[in-house]
């Protein structure tokens, strides 16, 4: 299949990313937002990922689908994403859970969420559908997927990467044919199959699915009346379809966009530790993620702010940063910051030492706070002298403490512990 037609399929694709997660494994940090829009690597929000592999894909015809917590995620579509050009057909359009005739407004699960705004898709009259989620880190050329996908003359194919054994029962798990077909799919298996030949792995589902567009809309018609159906993807479509249509895999290291020598990167940041992690790995020399290729941009929405700075040059009371990412806003004032991530407007005063550590947008380290491995949240205040991360015992009382041993620092927790609202 020559470039140029699978260029005219990608215009003929319309890309769902359904952003209606809750997030409830990441504690405070989800309390009054959605998953999607949580700020990940400095300047990000999850969900721009998502949305500039589309854009890099040119996949430019956007449905996104929202539900819990959803004002934040709104405004940062709206402010950050307007730049798609309607005049050529390209968008990003947010469907909002709403009420209609025909039912209620939550979606009862991913299908349900499509097959509820199927006239919405059915208008744009695309030949391909494709389903994303909006809650994942990766970058993947989405044209490679779509080209295997047209080759196979697949119904649906599903993307699919190797995992840790252990780590399966999260996914779907697929067993796959020599030439992709899929032969089972079973989601979140209690004993995952491992991939022949490979007994630590196992074949799994991203939950990133490709349909051909009216087979589509007929499964998902099937599946709105089918008793017993939860009506999930992962749980109920996918499964059933395998043994009644062609359902091919998509081994993800095709698609994925390479960087030099490292494995395909694909993270799932639903728990706090791999959220630490995820960022924490961006402040190494050679990351796995990266966020420096100028041919894969991540877009997100720019704000107007001033560079980072770096003040005081006595010799107790230097403002330095060593191994980290310091966004455009913060302010150093004093403070040593080592191995750390801070966000957007972040400031950190005189004598506080940081290590490890992941600070959200516009949050204030007070001066002599001691921070070692711990995410504070958005807009939090850190009370000066605050030591954090040294005696496990005292985060567990007065934070939230991982059982990969990060301290979780939000504002209502801070509140409570200076006995205050």
């Amino acid at each position: 299949m020559s470039q140029r037609e699978v260029f005219l399929a990608a215009q003929r694709t319309v890309a769902l990313v359904l952003a209606g997660g809750r997030g409830k494994r990441l504690h405070d940090l989800t309390r009054r937002i959605a998953k999607p829009v949580l700020d990940f690597g400095g300047k990000y929000r999850i969900i721009d990922f998502t949305l500039s592999n589309c854009v890099n894909s040119h996949i430019r015809r956007i449905l996104v689908l929202t539900q819990y917590n959803s004002h934040l995620l709104l405004e940062h579509l709206q402010f950050g994403w307007s730049f798609l050009d309607p005049r050529i057909d390209e968008f990003v359009h947010v469907l909002p859970a709403q009420q209609s005739l025909e039912g209620d407004a939550w979606y009862a699960g991913t299908a349900d969420a499509v097959w509820q705004n199927l006239e919405n898709i059915r208008r744009h009259g695309p030949e391909t559908v494709l389903v994303l989620a909006g809650d994942h880190i990766y970058k993947m050329d989405y044209r490679l997927f779509l080209e295997d996908h047209l080759e196979k003359d697949a119904d649906v194919t599903v993307a699919c990467l190797e995992v840790p054994l252990d780590a399966a029962r999260d996914f779907g798990v697929v067993e796959a044919a020599e030439d992709d077909r899929i032969l089972s799919f079973a989601e979140k298996p209690l004993d995952p199959r491992p991939v022949p030949g490979r007994p630590g792995l196992a074949f799994a589902s991203m939950g990133i699915y490709l349909f051909k567009a009216s087979f589509l809309y007929e499964r998902l018609a099937e599946d709105a009346i089918r008793p017993g159906s939860s009506h999930d993807f992962g749980r109920d479509v996918i499964p059933f379809l395998v043994p009644h249509a062609r359902v091919f895999a998509h081994r993800f290291g095709r698609s994925c966009v390479p960087n030099l020598d490292k494995a395909p990167y694909w993270r799932d940041v639903g728990t706090l530790d791999a959220y630490w992690e995820a960022n924490m790995d961006l402040t190494s020399v050679d990351p796995e993620l990266n966020l420096y290729d100028a041919a894969w941009p991540v877009y997100t929405r720019l704000e107007q702010s001033p560079p980072a700075k770096f003040v005081h040059s006595d010799p107790h009371r230097n403002g330095v940063a060593i191994s980290s990412l310091v966004s455009a806003g913060c302010i150093v004032s004093g403070a040593t910051v080592h191995r750390s991530l801070l966000f957007s407007g972040a400031r950190a005063h005189s004598q506080a030492y940081l290590h490890e550590a992941v600070v959200l947008p516009d949050a204030d380290i007070g001066e002599g706070a001691r921070l070692h491995r711990v995410i504070v949240d958005r807009g939090c205040r850190i009370p000066p002298g605050l030591v954090a991360g040294q005696d496990p015992e005292a985060d567990a009382r007065r934070f939230h403490r991982t059982a990969g041993g990060a301290t979780l620092i939000s504002q209502r927790m801070l509140d409570r512990l200076q006995g205050t609202r």
